[in-house]
């Protein structure tokens, strides 16, 4: 895999009374920025993501990779599974994050973009709803947007829904959902695709996917 030239750095997002860690790559020539909002159990280090990621960043995207829960919460969720389904919490998370790129002196003016995994596209969906006028797009990666509940017809943002063909529990809820959206959107079936996308070849068409969805609504 070639490298991607960007520069990574370790951040802190504030969240309320909490930091939440994050790691922002920035490569050269940026033409916008992506964050991630990974799914239920999940964490910034997760593979699936972190493979998206660098994608993006060859194709001159920042990416903002965050940990949804602070490491307390995340010692609690592995106990109770419970905060990891709080949609509304991690959509609020996301939004932070959202505001934070908005005052930060390094990505002053980029576009912004959201890729969701699982119960994170959920959050991505809602956090863009109630960011209309920073976030122009989205993209989902087996994602649970019909858990967006009413956030669906109020999002603005051009949303992509990539779901394996092999999944079809989730891609019945991914059309449930495309039913409710009333923003351009689009559902795309991976065939042979397990929900986490690990066969041969399948998360790079995701990558793939996805930088070519950014480059089409990311433009300055």
């Amino acid at each position: 895999m070639p490298p991607t030239g960007a520069d990574v750095v370790p951040v802190r997002i504030p969240a309320g009374h909490e930091l939440l860690d994050a790691d922002l790559a920035v490569p050269p020539d940026m033409r916008g920025l992506v964050i991630f909002a990974h799914g239920s159990g999940s964490s910034r280090y997760s593979s699936r993501n972190r493979a998206v990621a660098a994608e993006l960043q060859r194709a001159a995207f920042a990416t903002l990779l965050l940990d949804l829960l602070t490491p307390a919460e995340e010692e609690v969720d592995l106990r109770t599974r419970e905060l990891r389904f709080d949609i509304r919490l991690l959509a609020e998370r996301v939004v932070d994050a959202i505001d934070w790129a908005a005052t930060e002196s390094r990505l002053t003016g980029q576009p912004i973009g959201l890729f969701g995994a699982s119960t994170g596209a959920a959050a991505a969906i809602i956090a863009a709803a109630d960011r209309p006028q920073s976030i122009r797009a989205v993209v989902s990666r087996g994602g649970r947007p019909d858990l967006a509940g009413d956030a669906l017809p109020r999002l603005e943002a051009a949303t992509l829904l990539i779901v394996g063909g092999a999944d079809a529990a989730v891609l019945g809820m991914n059309e449930e959902a495309s039913a409710r959206m009333r923003a351009k959107h689009e559902i795309v079936i991976v065939p042979g695709a397990s929900h986490l996308f690990e066969e041969p070849g399948k998360l790079e068409q995701v990558a793939a996917l996805a930088r070519d969805w950014f480059a089409r609504w990311l433009r300055s």
